[in-house]
């Protein structure tokens, strides 16, 4: 038994550290990043936080020369209210546990539920990443056939009559508490994200540790003010390798 155990958990030690070891820094990565003109660079690898984007924001720090500090850090709320029964849409923490050693996560069951407060968001922003989740304000999104910003139609217009998919709600996907992972059981979020944006980087489990897939299609955002975004995952690791550190190309307004 013993010795199972001893095979099992560096397995458990790699997926448990796909976070990073950048959780602690914000705005100010220290590795070298090289970004031009219509990027943004988000470290996104914590678990415990939403990073909030404003392309106007990042297009006015573009133009004078970096888009550091083109998004904010908000905190996901972990603190209980209180323990019942959740409601439909309720906000709080739904804890699932995953067969990641077995079938994988396709095979879940839910565990409990912790009710919290609900999500805080800046005044203005467009679209949130959290680690490979995206969630859009008001907004929806269209997956193109496009491989590169610089081969779509000049105009939005040229996407009229396509289907865009708005933020959906979603308490399986939104990774947040861990500290009982050795058990399969994690903590997520209930909160309402984007299954198309969502689709630009893929996790599977198994195997163990992780599997990243990019996808790398330009993806058509419409906001509820009527204004349109192009935007594109390039990469989703840091120089040093660590993963869901979010290279984004982006073009708004589109």
């Amino acid at each position: 038994m013993r010795s199972n155990i001893l095979y099992i958990l560096p397995s458990v030690l790699l997926l448990v550290s796909c976070h990073g070891v950048l959780d602690d820094l914000y705005d100010t990565p220290t590795e070298s990043i090289d970004i031009r003109e219509g990027q943004l660079y988000v470290d996104a690898s914590s678990w415990l936080d939403w990073y909030y984007i404003d392309f106007n924001t990042a297009n006015h720090n573009a133009a004078e020369g970096g888009t550091s500090s083109a998004f904010v850090k908000y905190a996901i709320p972990t603190e209980e209210l209180s323990n019942s029964n959740p409601q439909p849409s309720a906000p709080g923490i739904y804890t699932y546990w995953y067969d990641v050693f077995g079938a994988g996560l396709s095979n879940h069951e839910f565990r409990g539920f912790t009710s919290t407060a609900a999500q805080p968001e800046p005044d203005a922003w467009h679209i949130a990443v959290h680690r490979n989740n995206v969630r859009t304000n008001g907004g929806a999104a269209y997956e193109t056939s496009y491989t590169s910003m610089y081969d779509l139609p000049e105009s939005s217009e040229a996407f009229a009559d396509a289907t865009f998919t708005p933020d959906q709600w979603n308490q399986l996907d939104v990774w947040t508490i861990r500290e009982q992972m050795l058990q399969g059981l994690i903590g997520n979020q209930g909160i309402e994200v984007n299954p198309v944006l969502s689709s630009w980087l893929k996790v599977d489990i198994p195997p163990i540790p992780p599997t990243f897939t990019l996808n790398n299609h330009v993806f058509i955002v419409r906001f509820d003010d009527g204004t349109f975004a192009a935007i594109q995952l390039e990469n989703y690791q840091s120089p040093a390798g660590t993963k869901c550190c979010l290279t984004i190309n982006y073009k708004y307004p589109y």
